[in-house]
């Protein structure tokens, strides 16, 4: 894989907030397949990076570039309809639209109905609760119905990169498990994920590499096996014990 060319790159990315410096001379890259876990504390500009990905944030220099082309300029429908979702930190869900009707909007840009009805049975499958509370406002949902929801709604657009923001947040153990087990099945598809994630060692354990972000710069990258082992990760750069 080290030998692929990155379906994402990210090069010299600075994002700014008026006079604030939210990130500041980012580069990554992602290869098609690969799981990527953004981790750091909160504030270090793992949500900007992704929102400015996505094409809801304007960086103020550098560029980004999927399957080879610069999408910085591009809207957030083209790059969603290019093959990137982005499903984001507080779900964001339509609260008084039927769970049904999430899934669809998720599946705007597709015209290939029949395809699209077999994605809406493939996440029923994944997510049963799902196919049970179809008919039922989104906004009405617990908060772990809403990830799951949400993120099946991201997978409806056929994504070749997936974008994840907590997933975890303030989901129950039992749901965390089954969303990470339903992203490891995705990842073995090959799906790539691009995941922030604030549980560090399901983060990790899902990832082949990892990013430590800190006060919007990158302080520390390598294989999330080897990551996960490191004390600098834990201590310096997220304060948590292992």
């Amino acid at each position: 894989m080290t030998d692929t060319p990155p379906l994402l790159t990210v090069r010299d990315l600075t994002v700014k907030y008026d006079a604030v410096v939210a990130l500041d001379a980012i580069s990554l890259g992602i290869r098609q397949g690969e799981s990527v876990a953004l981790i750091g504390a909160n504030g270090a500009g793992k949500s900007t990076l992704l929102r400015t990905i996505s094409g809801l944030i304007r960086p103020a220099s550098g560029d980004i570039s999927y399957n080879g082309q610069s999408i910085r300029q591009s809207s957030p429908q083209a790059i969603l309809r290019g093959g990137i979702a982005h499903c984001p930190e507080g779900r964001r869900l339509f609260g008084a639209l039927t769970v049904e009707e999430n899934l669809r909007l998720g599946a705007c840009t597709r015209d290939d109905a029949a395809a699209v009805r077999r994605d809406v049975e493939r996440v029923e499958e994944m997510f049963p609760i799902i196919a049970e509370r179809r008919k039922q406002a989104a906004g009405t949902l617990s908060g772990g119905e809403q990830q799951m929801v949400a993120l099946a709604r991201a997978m409806m657009s056929s994504p070749r990169l997936l974008m994840l923001d907590e997933p975890s947040l303030g989901v129950a153990p039992l749901v965390t498990k089954l969303i990470f087990a339903q992203l490891a099945e995705m990842k073995r598809s090959g799906t790539t994920i691009l995941l922030v994630e604030q549980n560090v060692k399901l983060a990790l354990a899902l990832s082949d590499r990892a990013y430590v972000l800190r006060t919007g710069r990158i302080a520390l990258e390598g294989e999330a096996h080897a990551l996960a082992d490191d004390p600098r990760v834990f201590h310096a750069y997220l304060g948590v014990n292992e």
